[in-house]
């Protein structure tokens, strides 16, 4: 639960970050983890198999790649959120990525302690 929240969080930070990506408000963004989650047990793995020869060569760079198609994909699904283009997609991907790597590093430290 609390890292659906931190994904949610980290969604409206980026979407601050990016003039491309818009996010109406927190219950989109919360709507927005759920999908991204469930996109990344089953879409994303299917992807993942079917472009192990671009993903060797690219020395697993083309995995940016799919995750922007993956953003895209929850831009036409759900309303709430909209990312202008391709390359807005993969600016929010990357962001995204470090901005919960981020607040997950913030709440596992405060747990240790």
């Amino acid at each position: 639960m609390l890292k659906f929240l931190i994904t949610a969080l980290a969604a409206i930070i980026a979407s601050y970050v990016l003039p491309g990506v818009y996010i109406d408000g927190f219950l989109s963004a919360l709507i927005l983890a759920l999908l991204l989650g469930l996109m990344n047990v089953t879409i994303r793995p299917i992807l993942l198999i079917l472009t192990i020869p671009a993903t060797v060569l690219t020395f697993g760079i083309f995995i940016f790649v799919i995750n922007a198609i993956v953003i895209l994909i929850c831009d036409a699904i759900l309303p709430g959120f909209q990312v202008d283009n391709f390359w807005w997609a993969l600016l929010f991907s990357i962001v995204l990525w470090l901005t919960n790597s981020l607040l997950n590093d913030l709440t596992s430290s405060k747990k240790e302690k």
